[in-house]
């Protein structure tokens, strides 16, 4: 038996159970009322209640429910002919007694039917009999017999309804229950192989990088006179500092120090860094270390800078973006790019690019431009161009 069926069983013996259950309650107040039955007939009726009631709690077992059926008809029918044995007209609470356990009571196998031919073939000949019992009762004893046979009828049909909506709902519930599970599955299997993939990819990246940085310094990283060269010179440094020497270098390495007239670009864009980074935002550099710039036009780029990293810490979605800085003999570039949600650019108004109008303006101010490309779920990257 699949899960499905035996889930659609345990419902439809549940509900059996709790309407079997609150009928045998009903017909033990209706037969507690004096005058019903007499005494020993009242004594016989509560041992085929019991046992009914027995019988009708151990449906949620799932265990010989054919024979727990049988038990309840048995038991219910009983109930029923032991009205007979007074031979006088039966009064209100024992034709109320006859309708609960008709209608009720024993009907409520009926919401079992479904489940089996076997069973089905059970709540048939119950049904029957009930009927017939119930029948011969009333008209023996003379007693109501039309709303009686109708209200017994009507439960076992409103009974067996019911057991066969939820046959049938259920299991259709839960194959979509269990189909959306599947493609819950299936999604989650693939997000960790990607997972995997990606983690394959980064580790294999690594492998190669220490690999040509092995090769590249043949296996022995830098050389100890080297160290020990830079070691003096940092040490000569900190001695004058100390000694209160105030240095006043021109050159740097390769790079010409700032004369008066320019700035040095890669102080500020280290500043940029740190206060985005402070904001929530960790951009990563790349390109240039350096770059000298007259002071309006270092004012204007880094201006559009900013607003460029403003718009990816706002708009994208994403807490990381990566700046790129190159320059040539004329011109210093910087590429702005996230990995963020994208946009349509066709949707962006003439002029904005993202951000303000008047950066593009102070762009343009000084001699420099920029140009933005983007598509949606793709990320967004702008090129600001300014002239050195």
């Amino acid at each position: 038996m699949s899960r499905i069926q035996k889930e659609r069983d345990r419902l439809l013996a549940t509900t059996a159970r709790t309407v079997g259950l609150t009928a045998t309650a009903t017909t033990l107040l209706t037969l507690s009322v004096p005058g019903t039955i007499p005494l020993p007939l009242y004594f016989a009726s509560l041992v085929l209640l019991a046992c009914m009631g027995v019988a009708q709690f151990q449906l949620t077992t799932l265990a010989r429910l054919t024979v727990w059926m049988c038990v309840i008809v048995v038991a219910g029918v009983g109930i029923i002919l032991l009205n007979l044995l007074p031979g006088v007209q039966l009064g209100p609470s024992a034709v109320t007694t006859i309708g609960v356990i008709g209608a009720v009571g024993v009907a409520c196998v009926s919401l079992l039917g479904p489940t089996s031919r076997r069973r089905t073939l059970v709540t048939i000949l119950a049904g029957a009999v009930t009927l017939g019992a119930s029948v011969t009762t009333l008209l023996v004893t003379g007693s109501r017999l039309v709303e009686i046979l109708i209200f017994v009828a009507a439960g076992w049909v409103a009974l067996t309804a019911t057991g066969v909506w939820l046959a049938r709902t259920v299991p259709r519930a839960l194959k979509r229950i269990s189909t959306m599970s599947r493609a819950y599955r299936v999604e989650r299997q693939a997000s960790e192989t990607e997972a995997r993939r990606r983690q394959g990819a980064r580790l294999l990246h690594d492998t190669v990088l220490a690999t040509l940085t092995l090769l590249a310094h043949s296996g022995v990283g830098v050389g100890v006179g080297a160290l020990r060269e830079q070691a003096a010179e940092d040490a000569a440094l900190l001695r004058q500092l100390r000694l209160g020497f105030t240095p006043d270098p021109t050159r740097s390495g390769d790079y010409r120090l700032k004369p008066v007239e320019e700035s040095t670009l890669g102080n500020t864009l280290e500043s940029v860094k740190q206060r985005f980074r402070r904001m929530g935002l960790e951009v990563n550099w790349h390109g240039a270390g350096q770059v000298l710039l007259p002071s309006d036009v270092l004012d204007s780029f880094l201006l559009a800078l900013g607003e460029c990293l403003e718009n990816v810490r706002r708009h994208s979605g994403v807490n990381e973006a990566h700046v790129t800085i190159t320059d040539d003999e004329t011109t210093v570039r910087a590429m702005v790019t996230d990995a963020g949600k994208g946009f349509d650019v066709a949707s962006i108004e003439e002029g904005r690019l993202g951000f303000t109008e008047s950066i593009v303006a102070r762009l343009r101010d000084v001699g420099g431009n920029a140009r933005l490309f983007s598509s949606p779920g793709s990320g967004t990257t702008v090129v600001l161009e300014v002239p050195k």
